[in-house]
């Protein structure tokens, strides 16, 4: 047979499969039809032999059903007129004796995506729910779900429906987690099954008889329910309990997930669980499965913002490896920060000194910053390490090792004589942007402790038509002006020649207006530019990120086994408000860095009634397409109020550009405001959720700074929507108020 010529494979195919000799001899008829699936699956349309394959179903050879199956599921949408003549042959296998047959037919016959199947399948389904095979409804269950699909927009069907409430007591395991999440496909426009106390303590009383995959489902199910009572909440608990020690990584984050929000009234439990899953949570970190240890550690991460010292003992379990990724070695530095304390900031400080020469520049560069955030609080030990690494004259290290000085030297000022020590001794300089910038920080606020500070500063100034950086110019600028105010006769010549190009040469306007800045400010006066130049030269109140406050257990509990502690929830994300609000101030304050049992038993006799509706889960804000001001009033004034809340707060911002920049953050964009001391004060805001976006206004119309809910100084935020998502809408005000309240703190601060 030719192999790939399309016309002859096809015309060969369908002589033989119409050969009654072909046919009559079984071992041979099923090996044509299976080359028949192997031209399919090599991209040969056979789709001419529909008729042919449809009459090969009609035999009792399961092998032969299978592959005749698989073969219509994937033409059917190709030949629709067909397909409704094979309809035909799969409802009467659905009768077939056999239960493997009747399963194979219904489950191929609800493949079939074409329009007006769904009466087709309708009762085949309603028969196949009420099979005595379990492999039959465990099919049918996931049938509703199919059919439900083909016409989503159709009115659920309360038989089904019922039926599938009905299955949750099917002695099969499989049917019960196949009907939960039938149930929850059909009903999410409903908000999802909803678990209330009968179906609640059937599934805990059933976990037993479920493998990993289907425990973690129910697991995961079981969030929804609140207990009634203590006793009912313990009794929970206790049958949880064992669960916690699971083998199986999904289990054991599901049951303490559940753990963590059943027993948010009780500290103690909560502490009690995550010390027993700490043994699994570390055997997670060490997984063969690369995803899995970086899902592992992301989790041990939000672990130890409420419990620093949990894992302090196991410390060399996170040393990296020789053969991981770059990004679980990351990750591994990042909690080999935290976990430091005075019996083993040696070894561990030992262990990241390794990673510093490692072949990859980010991985070396991070590992650096890993030491000079160490050094926060152990200063003098990994100041040595630091002035060491310039010694190996290598430009990535040399910049990382600048940015960690920075870094250093404004939270930590005991430090400030060392590090300036160690920039006089460096003979090599930094050729990146941050690097470069770090090391003009430092020339310009502490030049007065290194003597060679004007010509290393001469040297970039003489390179100055050869950068490219307008960062690096601006720095530049403000380094010089700074150090001639200290050493003004070493820094005069050189001051005049930069700010000369700098006005008449520069094509950059925001390095030209500096200059033009700078110009001006030192024709009123030293003491003038002193004022204005000489900010303070550390910050030592900005707290360090070891023995650091720990946060409730209850802030990240609800994010805990999701993709919130990989990727970032929205809380994390607003809680950079306050660090972008110290960025956009440094920029303003030229003196600062520029850096970034029984009663479950009881239950078991309880009928399963269908429960009310539930609730969606957040969906998450993204920015998604920009809003024109053109479209977002055409949408302002069409649409009607869905959500108004006073948001106490003192008042507006300070600087509604840092509000601006604070939202950017968590994914809310900032389309218009008032200016600064206008009353009434507003703002638009737009951000997009469950695809849809969503509309805001800001409005405060009392006086700046008092504060009170509903009060002359609350902020009134004014929501638009269409369609209404109240999870989405919740969730924006959430986020909004955090940053808020964030900004409002920083301001009183």
């Amino acid at each position: 047979m030719p192999y790939l010529s399309s016309e002859e494979t096809v015309k060969d195919l369908k002589r033989a499969l119409s050969n009654p000799n072909i046919q009559s001899d079984r071992l041979r008829y099923r090996n044509y039809i299976l080359r028949v699936i192997r031209s399919m699956t090599q991209g040969l349309d056979v789709s001419a032999l529909f008729m042919d394959m449809v009459k090969a179903s009609a035999t009792v050879d399961i092998v032969q059903k299978k592959l005749v199956y698989l073969y219509m599921c994937t033409y059917a949408s190709l030949k629709p007129d067909l397909a409704l003549l094979a309809i035909n042959t799969l409802r009467k296998d659905c009768a077939d004796p056999n239960p493997m047959v009747r399963g194979l037919a219904l489950r191929n016959m609800c493949n079939f995506r074409m329009p007006g199947m769904t009466e087709y399948i309708h009762q085949p389904i309603l028969t196949g729910l009420k099979d005595k095979a379990c492999y039959v409804r465990r099919v049918a269950v996931l049938g509703c779900a199919k059919m439900h699909s083909l016409q989503p927009n159709a009115e659920i069907d309360a038989t089904i429906v019922n039926e599938l409430y009905g299955l949750l007591r099917d002695p099969d395991p499989v049917v019960m987690v196949n009907c939960l999440r039938a149930l929850e496909e059909i009903l999410r426009d409903e908000g999802g099954v909803v678990i209330n106390k009968p179906i609640a303590h059937h599934l805990l009383n059933r976990l037993k008889e479920l493998d990993s995959w289907a425990q973690s489902e129910v697991l995961t199910f079981l969030l929804r329910y609140k207990p009634r009572s203590e006793d009912e909440l313990f009794d929970i608990l206790s049958l949880l309990d064992g669960l916690l020690h699971s083998t199986h990584a999904p289990v054991m984050a599901a049951t303490l997930r559940l753990f963590l929000q059943l027993a948010a009234a009780h500290p103690a439990v909560q502490a009690d669980a995550l010390e027993q899953a700490r043994g699994p949570l570390l055997a997670t970190c060490g997984s063969q499965s690369r995803e899995m240890r970086f899902a592992g550690l992301c989790h041990v991460q939000q672990v130890l913002r409420s419990q620093p010292t949990q894992f302090g003992v196991h410390f060399k379990r996170f040393f990296c490896g020789y053969s991981e990724p770059a990004y679980i070695k990351h990750r591994k530095m990042e909690i080999l920060v935290e976990l430091v304390n005075d019996e083993n900031v040696g070894l561990v400080l030992e262990e990241l000194r390794g990673y510093c020469t490692d072949v990859s520049p980010d991985l070396a560069q991070a590992a650096i910053a890993a030491i000079g955030r160490i050094g926060r609080t152990y200063s003098e030990k990994c100041l040595d390490i630091l002035t060491g690494l310039l010694g190996l004259k290598q430009e990535h290290i040399t910049s990382a090792v600048m940015q960690s000085f920075r870094d250093l030297v404004w939270l930590c000022p005991q430090s400030t004589t060392a590090v300036c020590r160690a920039v006089e001794g460096c003979e090599e300089s930094p050729q990146d942007t941050e690097g470069k910038q770090a090391l003009l920080w430092l020339l310009g606020m502490h030049g007065e402790q290194i003597s060679s500070a004007p010509y290393l500063l001469e040297s970039h100034i003489d390179g100055l038509k050869a950068e490219t950086s307008s960062l690096v110019k601006l720095e530049l600028l403000t380094a010089s002006v700074r150090l001639f105010l200290q050493r003004p006769a070493e820094m005069q010549d050189m001051l005049g020649r930069l700010l000369h190009y700098c006005i008449e040469e520069e094509s950059d306007m925001n390095v030209r207006d500096r200059a033009l800045f700078c110009y001006r400010l030192l024709a009123c006066g030293v003491e003038e530019t002193r004022r204005v130049f000489q900010g303070p030269k550390s910050d030592p109140c900005m707290g360090v990120l070891t023995g650091r406050p720990q946060e409730p257990i209850n802030s990240w509990a609800s994010t805990f086994n999701s993709l919130a502690p990989l990727c970032g929830d929205a809380e994390d994300l607003a809680s950079q408000a306050l660090s972008c609000y110290a960025a956009a101030a440094s920029s303003d304050q030229l003196g600062k860095p520029s850096s970034q049992g029984d009663v479950l038993a009881e239950a078991v006799e309880e009928p399963l009634s269908i429960p009310e509706m539930g609730h969606h889960q957040p969906q998450g804000l993204t920015l998604g397409p920009p809003l024109s001001h053109e479209a977002f009033e055409i949408h302002w004034l069409q649409l009607g109020v869905a959500h108004r809340e006073a948001v106490s707060a003192q008042g507006p911002p300070s600087s509604p550009e840092t509000l601006q920049a604070a939202l950017q953050l968590v994914k809310i964009q900032t389309l218009a405001f008032s200016r600064e001391n206008i009353t009434p004060w507003k703002a638009y805001l737009y951000s997009h959720g469950s695809g849809t976006p969503i509309l805001a206004e800001l409005l405060q119309e009392g006086s700046v700074g008092t504060t009170g809910d509903g009060g002359s100084g609350s902020l009134v935020v004014t929501l638009k929507q269409l369609p209404k998502n109240d999870s989405v809408i919740q969730e924006f005000v959430s986020v909004l108020k955090t940053v808020l309240r964030t900004l409002s703190a920083e301001q009183l601060s």
